[in-house]
């Protein structure tokens, strides 16, 4: 709430001031404000992640309709700050830009807006292209198991080479519940049926 509250003062306070400052130089106020914002997640918890875009845009309103355009531009690595723009995001005039480190140059791409509705969606989105979301080793196991699946076992490393080893790294990393399961448990059967069938009358 402090984070939120102060971000709030900062930008009425500097337009107020700058108002000031226009009357005492006798020159016209600015037509627009651009307030940049760098990791606006930084230090807050997932509930006030979710929380303090939407409070933001709440203040510029409260300014836009004292005719004073806000711009605001935000960078972050958080998937609740781009879940949490999607009821209010607008885009005849917001946008969402990617950095990309490419040949050792900073490229600025403009992305394709799209709701993504669930915060591992987002995870796994373009904006942040994680294969899954999930621990390191988790995702390992998971890729094994579903190359394991297509028989495309030729790139697999040593330590998930086999089905015993890949089934051994699923129960040490992914939990019961986890969605996963079924495809893998339903596979195995299936496998170890057509196995046993094709062995001696």
């Amino acid at each position: 709430m402090r984070r939120i509250a102060a971000l709030a003062y900062l930008l009425v306070w500097t337009w107020r001031e700058h108002r000031l400052a226009s009357e005492q130089i006798g020159k016209p106020p600015a037509r627009e404000i651009v307030f940049l914002i760098d990791e606006i997640e930084c230090h807050l918890h997932p509930q006030w992640q979710r929380r303090i875009v939407p409070a933001l845009l709440s203040v510029m309103q409260a300014l836009t309709d004292q005719q004073v355009p806000v711009q605001v531009i935000l960078a972050t690595h958080s998937p609740l700050i781009l879940a949490s723009a999607e009821p209010t995001f607008d885009e005849s005039q917001d946008a969402v830009f990617g950095i990309a480190l490419r040949d050792g140059q900073a490229c600025i791409t403009q992305e394709v807006w799209a709701k993504q509705g669930d915060v591992v969606n987002w995870l796994v989105s373009d904006a942040f292209g994680l294969r899954q979301a999930r621990s390191v080793e988790a995702e390992q196991a998971i890729e094994a198991a579903e190359a394991f699946m297509r028989d495309d076992v030729g790139k697999l490393p040593e330590v998930l080479n086999s089905k015993e080893k890949i089934h051994q790294a699923l129960e040490r990393t992914l939990p019961g519940g986890d969605h996963f399961w079924p495809r893998w448990i339903v596979w195995s059967d299936a496998r170890e049926a057509t196995t046993a069938g094709e062995g001696p009358a």
